[in-house]
């Protein structure tokens, strides 16, 4: 299914309004971003097939239809027990719960607490244990809070508790991804807000992936004690996923030149602000794969039939990046290019099921008739 000719005209023009006016590396999307240097172009070139074919020798993607569309801002998506789905709107501050066979929404209310701008609001939601967890945006700060769900309360949210307080805010770069990992610890993947020297700073917990128990205390073996940061140098994560082996993966947004696939390792530094991309510089870990500004803007990753999925939102496309242990087996796939808008969040249904989330009400696309929407793919 295409975007309509009219709407990609007027994103076109969007575009060029926003090049004229906005500086580069400023926001998520970097509208303002100059073009790929000759060097980056051939990389890229390497990397990304012509098209938006949904097959080719390496792997296949197929839409096999919309669960649900009519969404406002959707951003986090998580997986209840039974298969339905809870989804975030970022800007209204509301889960939805969505039907995973028939698409109906129930609406669960608004969370208390939330203060919308930018890019902050309501983000990433994951569940455990009757309990749903989302990484918000309050008054002072970012943090990760927790509600009851289930039971006696039906479909009503508890009040919030705090798990986590104190994670740097800003109009940009506020990460916003969390998951619980196969060690049962809860993961969050944060940004640097824009104030780049937080990324090195291991006392703050901007520019970040934080690893913590379900409590929000530090989680046991932790590489620094007493701390929840996992891993630093990062200057804006929203992916995080783990393999079939348990290793964890994270995709971040560089500044003007190169998005970022790294496998994550604990105490290791990725180098924002110092490098971005692969730089070969010792005391740095180097991306697992790389992308143009222009062809990712990376958000939610998952992992599924051996390979990492990466929804992109500038480069409105889905990534496929097949693995063979903590290597890439073969080059970047894109699929999907340009026919849904920018992709925001992609989550994993087991059985080769992925379900994909579209971004194009969040005040960056050009909404079309049904957006957002929640798509079911078929991968390979």
């Amino acid at each position: 299914m295409s975007r309509p000719a009219v709407v990609k005209a007027l994103w076109g023009a969007a575009v060029l309004v926003l090049v004229a006016g906005c500086s580069s590396g400023g926001t998520e999307d970097r509208p303002g971003t100059a073009p790929p240097t000759s060097a980056s172009a051939s990389a890229s070139a390497s990397a990304s097939p012509s098209g938006s074919a949904t097959a080719s020798a390496g792997g296949r993607a197929a839409v096999a239809g919309t669960l649900t569309d009519g969404l406002k801002s959707p951003w986090g998506l998580a997986e209840l027990p039974g298969g339905d789905l809870l989804v975030s709107s970022r800007d209204e501050r509301t889960i939805t719960r969505v039907d995973g066979r028939t698409g109906a929404k129930t609406s669960l209310g608004e969370v208390p607490g939330v203060v919308p701008g930018g890019e902050g609001g309501l983000m990433g939601l994951a569940v455990r244990d009757g309990w749903v967890y989302a990484y918000l945006t309050a008054e002072s700060d970012n943090r990760i809070v927790r509600m009851r769900y289930g039971g006696g309360d039906g479909d009503r949210l508890g009040a919030p508790q705090p798990v986590l307080t104190g994670i740097p805010k800003g109009f940009v770069h506020n990460g916003g991804r969390i998951a619980f990992g196969p060690d049962r610890m809860l993961y969050a993947g944060t940004g640097e807000t824009g104030r780049t020297g937080l990324a090195q700073d291991r006392e703050s917990l901007g520019g970040k992936i934080l690893r913590m128990t379900p409590e929000g205390k530090p989680a046991p073996g932790n590489p620094f004690p007493g701390s929840v940061v996992y891993s630093y140098g990062h200057r804006n994560v929203q992916g995080i996923a783990w393999d079939a082996e348990g290793r964890l993966w994270a995709a971040e947004f560089g500044q003007n030149t190169w998005d970022e696939l790294n496998l994550v390792e604990p105490g290791k530094n990725y180098g924002w602000p110092e490098a971005e991309g692969q730089a070969g510089r010792a005391g740095f870990v180097d991306p697992v794969a790389q992308w143009p500004t222009s062809e990712a803007s990376p958000s939610g990753i998952a992992y599924a039939r051996g390979a990492i999925w990466m929804a992109g939102l500038r480069g409105e496309r889905l990534w496929r990046v097949p693995l063979s242990g903590a290597e890439r087996s073969g080059d970047p796939e894109a699929f999907l290019s340009e026919e849904y808008g920018r992709l925001r969040t992609v989550l994993a249904g087991g059985g080769g099921r992925l379900w994909l989330v579209t971004s194009e009400t969040d005040g960056r696309g050009t909404p079309g008739a049904g957006d957002d929407r929640i798509l079911r793919l078929e991968v390979s």
